[in-house]
Parts: C-alpha cells; structure tokens; sequence
C-alpha cells in the first residue's frame, strides 16, 4: 500500500529566489540527477504567480493588507511538497494523478481555514523520479487586533505554533485524501518510529537506490533484505527504459510530425484546389467577357436589322399605301364607268322603244334577257360573275 505524503518546509525571503527558479525550471543546469529535461514539457501549474516569489509575496502583501510584523529572519513563505510513490502513480494513471494534486490543492486552501487566495503558486513536476506539487502559500492566520477588528496576520510561528502541527497536518491530509477515494496509507508517526522529521532534501535523496539503505539506516530502521541494484537484469531495465522513451517521447514526437505532415498535405491540397478554381475562375472570366462583346455585336447587329426593316417598312407601307390609294381610285372610276354605262342603256332601251314604237320597256328586256340569255339588271349580272368566277377556282383547284 502508498502512502499520502505531505512534507512541509518554511522559507525566509533570502531564500524565494532560488525555490522560484527551481519549481518554475528557470535553471539552465540542476544539481538534481533525477530531473529529465526531455520530460519537462509535461509539467504543469494549478496555479502561476505572475512576478517572481519575492516580488508576488510584496504584491499579495499589499493586495490583502496583511498585518504582522516581517524581520529579515521571518519565515514569510512555507512549501508543501506533495506527493507518494512511483508505484502508485503509475497504477493509478494520468487523469487519476491529475486529480491527486488538484484534491490535495483544494486541501490547502481549506486546510486552517488558509483560503485560495494566499497560495502563491503551485508547480506539478512530472520530470522527476517520482510526480510531485510543489505548493508554495502564505502562513496566514485569521484573528482580530487590539481593537477587535478582524484581520489577516502573516505570521508562520502563529500558523504552526501547536507542537502537533505537522502530526495533525499528516493526519487531516491523508483523512481528506481517503475521503476523496485515494487508497493511501497514513505514514508511521515518528513517535512509532523514534526518528526526526525528514526534510524535503533527504526525502529526495532517499528515491535514490544507491542512498536509500544508508539514509533509512542512520534513522534507525530495520530494513527488508533488499536486492541490490546490481542483482536487477540491466537489459530488462534498459528495454522497459526504451520503451518509456518511444511511448512517451519518441511516439508523441513521431505522432506530431505525421500530424503535422498531414496537415501540410492537406493545405498542399487546398492550395491546389484554390489555384484551379482562381485559373477556372479566370478561364471562365475570359470566356464571359468573349460571350459579353458577342452579346453587344449581336446587339448591335439587331438595332440595325430593326432600322434597316423599319425603313423597308415603312417604304413598303408607303408603296403599297399609294398603290392601294390608286387601286381604290381606278375601282371608283369603274363603278362610276358601270353606273353610266348602265343609265346609258337604259336611256337606250328607252329610246329604242319609242322609236320603232314596240312598247313597254319591260317587254323589251324580258325579250332580250330570254334570247340571248343575258341579263340587264346589274344585280344578276354581279351574281352570273361570282359564279363563273366559282367555276373557275373550282377547275383550277382539280
């Protein structure tokens, strides 16, 4: 079983520089063995002060107006440092961790009634050995003035000053880890244990293999027989590091670039596809432009077909006008012609009549129109023209 771990350190101001540089990896080289550089990537920030520790520390000071008086031998600043085993972790994977150290977050800001606001920063590391929180916050205690007025006192002696302070923060932190369904053990109390509080140094020291016999020894434990380091199958360990370098390096890297390969041959294709569109675009322009000017010849061409038919038009309706106009004057003429023609023979007849005294005139017509089988009356004559004029059409048409 693992164990909830919480290690608690407290810090003058001399000493903010330094532990910014180091949680926020602003180092360019570390004395720590166990820091992987090519997995420094991975580390991430529940929370990110903006300025550096000593400059966040006058920033949040002044913000909140935090009495207390601040001597250059105060403890202005305490780090938890949280974490448990390497086993642990890796069985309980990625997103489980995550929520690890967001719980134990929330427990600080709880814890002491402290309150979110007074945790400076707090740095996940996921290049080291073992996935660790450095969580760095104001030892702030709520209490009330002379007057009895309500204030917020930096003070680090007020905020540990029970001699069971870090019993009891061992005790609440693995309590409310368990109680958010972490299996965790509470560590052995030291008054089990008879030995001293380990400080955030020797506990790094001690996730060596090559120290931890030697450290675990000068505290006064009986260890297990332990196999050496030698003892272990160098290949096995040399194929699992393999591995872990292709699975969580090399794999995400190599992933990355197919992705970003993939990417680029897409937009490849886009541009592609754009640059035919803009020269498709271009052709049909060309031809829109050509069907455009055809369009205003054609145009042109049938604005002068409807003058030059206007002007036929009007010179046959001028024409055909003037021959209707004679037409109608030559078929007055003719009906004038019959008219005269016709009281011509009647004035004849009548005439005629009287001459060689042969008596009525009616006689006379009757005579002739039986005869020669003709008739006078203009009436019939119009009626035997039609007619003929039927037979004619109908011979034609057979």
């Amino acid at each position: 079983m693992s164990f909830a771990i919480i290690r608690n350190t407290k810090y003058k101001r001399e000493n903010l520089k330094g532990i910014y540089r180091h949680n926020e990896r602003r180092n360019k080289n570390y004395s720590n063995d166990n820091i992987d550089k090519e997995r420094t990537y991975l580390n991430y920030s529940l929370k990110s002060p903006k300025y550096r520790y000593d400059k966040e520390f006058d920033m949040m000071r002044e913000k909140y107006n935090l009495k207390g008086q601040i001597k250059t031998v105060s403890n202005i600043a305490c780090e938890y440092i949280i974490t448990s085993d390497k086993q642990f972790f890796e069985e309980i994977g990625d997103e489980e961790t995550k929520r690890y150290f967001e719980t134990a977050y929330q427990f600080v800001a709880e814890y002491k009634n402290l309150g979110e606001q007074y945790i400076m920063s707090a740095k996940v590391h996921m290049d080291e050995e073992t996935p660790h929180m450095h969580l760095i916050f104001l030892p702030v205690v709520h209490t009330q003035d002379k007057k009895g007025n309500n204030i917020d006192k930096l003070a680090c002696s007020e905020f540990w000053k029970e001699k069971d302070s870090y019993r009891r923060l061992q005790d609440d932190f693995y309590q409310y880890m368990t109680s958010h369904n972490f299996k965790l053990e509470r560590g052995v109390p030291k008054e089990e244990t008879g030995r001293e509080h380990i400080d955030i140094k020797e506990y790094k020291e001690i996730t060596n293999f090559d120290k931890t016999k030697e450290k675990l020894q000068s505290m006064k434990l009986e260890l297990p027989n332990v196999p050496d380091i030698t003892d272990i199958n160098i290949n096995r360990l040399s194929k699992k590091r393999d591995e872990k370098i292709l699975e969580d390096i090399i794999k995400p890297k190599d992933d990355l670039i197919k992705e970003l390969y993939q990417n680029n041959l897409l937009m490849n294709q886009q541009l592609l596809r754009q640059a035919k569109m803009v020269e498709e675009a271009e052709k049909y322009q060309k031809e829109r432009n050509k069907i455009m000017a055809d369009n205003r010849d054609l145009h042109k061409q049938v604005d002068n077909i409807k003058a030059e038919y206007k002007q036929k038009e009007d010179n046959l309706e001028w024409k055909y006008e003037h021959k209707i106009n004679k037409l109608e004057k030559e078929n007055n003429q003719l009906h004038r012609i019959v008219d005269k023609f016709h009281e011509t023979i009647n004035k004849f007849i009548e005439w005629v009549c009287k001459k060689f005294d042969i008596g009525a005139e009616d006689n006379l017509i009757r005579d002739f129109e039986k005869e020669t089988k003709n008739s006078l009356e203009i009436e019939k004559i119009e009626k035997q023209i039609k007619k003929e004029d039927r037979e004619k059409d109908w011979e034609l048409e057979l």
